[in-house]
């Protein structure tokens, strides 16, 4: 039987206390999770420095910028579970994230220009708009849509409920499954399309979709950001004198929760820990890690309600066990191990998975159950195994929005390169 040290009870009770304090004093101000990042993504955290190279789990304040480059994709997270994910070429800007005075969580960004795929869950009144150019898209309901957004056209479709657009001078309807171009150099002229025309990267965006929703199930979390990812890379146990404890699958007893990642400065936040690992969010900014014997470092949940930075861990963790050291001064990324800014690489041919690599590496959602696999790297003499590369994404740049007049009659659409999914699992083949 597994039995805590007697003062875990005690810090953990301390650790409670210290979090609890500043709830009742906290700005409205919020702090969401930049929660994917692939090829070349960049940010600028409203702190006069201008853009630096993205990574993924970094806090996103109100003020950020996000651009993805031709080869860049970007997911963001919002604490509900609903995601704002970018396409190639994209720039967005968050003008606000904060909580009106009934606690309903409100959020606002700008299209600059791209595409942008909005998955609002509509949980609790939280309210989301999204601006571009004259135009703007309010939702306080479950709603899921693409918008682009160029020089001079704009196009609106929906894959989920009813949207209205809202322009200078008149609101537009968007249907369920059906699409508005606005014609930007007149007047901004909306146009109905007859038929429905997919996107290039709406598969990606489906797949994301699915991946969310069925990896975050039978998660009691309170706060859902996160709850996929750990449903994916991890499991839940109870341990007798512990409770609920999760770890992440191919986590040897020589890993720890503190070997990848870097130090992130932001405005008003300072360091904060950025984990490497692409379930490392929640176990780092809610509840404690904890090592057990026999069993390893595993997170206990906690609260779940309370965000905050650096590092937690109850008792004194394993053997000659070394937490990270959070920088006395400066702005610049500190990494860690191998977290950090991701480099762009040449492909592999295949993956490499080991014991101890806790998921490092591994796409989301891209090997169907990793409790399987995690069995075969356990049982493996080597402890590892390889296994085939899931296709990326075309680095080709996205075409611009085109209304000629045979498009114009047929229904204006937005046309892109093709470009394979990002993930290896089967695919609805459209939205829902």
């Amino acid at each position: 039987m597994f039995k805590p040290h007697p003062q875990l009870v005690v810090l953990a009770a301390f650790a409670f206390a210290l979090c609890a304090r500043p709830a009742a004093t906290e700005s409205q101000v919020r702090i969401v999770r930049l929660s994917d990042v692939q090829g070349g993504v960049q940010i600028d955290k409203h702190a006069g420095l201008g853009y630096e190279n993205a990574f993924a789990n970094l806090p996103i304040i109100q003020g950020t910028r996000l651009h993805t480059k031709e080869n860049g994709r970007a997911e963001v997270e919002f604490e509900d579970g609903s995601t704002l994910r970018l396409a190639p070429n994209t720039t967005i800007e968050f003008s606000r994230l904060g909580s009106n005075e009934a606690g309903q969580r409100v959020s606002a960004a700008g299209l600059v220009t791209g595409r942008a795929y909005v998955n609002w869950l509509g949980k609790a009144g939280d309210e989301f708009t999204l601006t571009f150019s004259r135009q703007k898209i309010e939702v306080d309901h479950a709603a899921h849509f693409r918008v682009a957004n160029s020089s001079g056209l704009a196009q609106v479709a929906s894959f989920k409920n009813d949207l209205e657009v809202v322009g200078a001078s008149e609101t537009t309807k968007v249907e369920k499954k059906k699409m508005v171009t606005f014609d930007l150099n007149a007047d901004d002229k909306a146009t109905s399309a007859k038929n429905f025309t997919p996107d290039t990267y709406d598969e990606w965006d489906q797949q994301a979709v699915e991946y969310h929703d069925q990896y975050a199930r039978n998660n009691s979390i309170p706060t859902g950001f996160g709850a996929s990812d750990l449903g994916y890379y991890g499991a839940y146990s109870d341990l007798p004198g512990y409770g609920t404890v999760w770890q992440p699958y191919f986590a040897s007893t020589g890993w720890n929760p503190y070997m990848d990642g870097a130090w992130a400065w932001s405005p008003g936040l300072g360091y904060s820990w950025a984990s490497a690992y692409p379930w490392g969010w929640m176990p780092y900014y809610y509840g404690d890690w904890t090592y057990v014997p026999n069993y390893g470092w595993g997170w206990l949940p906690g609260s779940g309600t309370v965000w905050r930075p650096g590092v937690h861990v109850l008792g004194t963790g394993a053997p000659n066990f070394q937490p990270p050291v959070v920088p006395a001064n400066g702005m610049s990324t500190v990494v860690v191990g191998r977290g950090g800014p991701v480099v762009a690489k040449a492909p592999e041919s295949r993956t490499f998975v080991s014991s101890g690599s806790a998921g490092l590496g591994v796409p989301r959602g891209a090997y169907g159950s990793l409790r399987h696999l995690n069995s075969q790297v356990a049982k493996s003499k080597t402890g590892s195994i390889y296994l085939p590369v899931v296709p990326q994404f075309a680095a080709s740049a996205p075409q611009p929005l085109s209304l000629g007049s045979a498009a114009a009659a047929a229904g204006p659409s937005v046309h892109l390169p093709s470009a394979p999914s990002g993930h290896a699992p089967a695919a609805s083949g459209g939205h829902k």
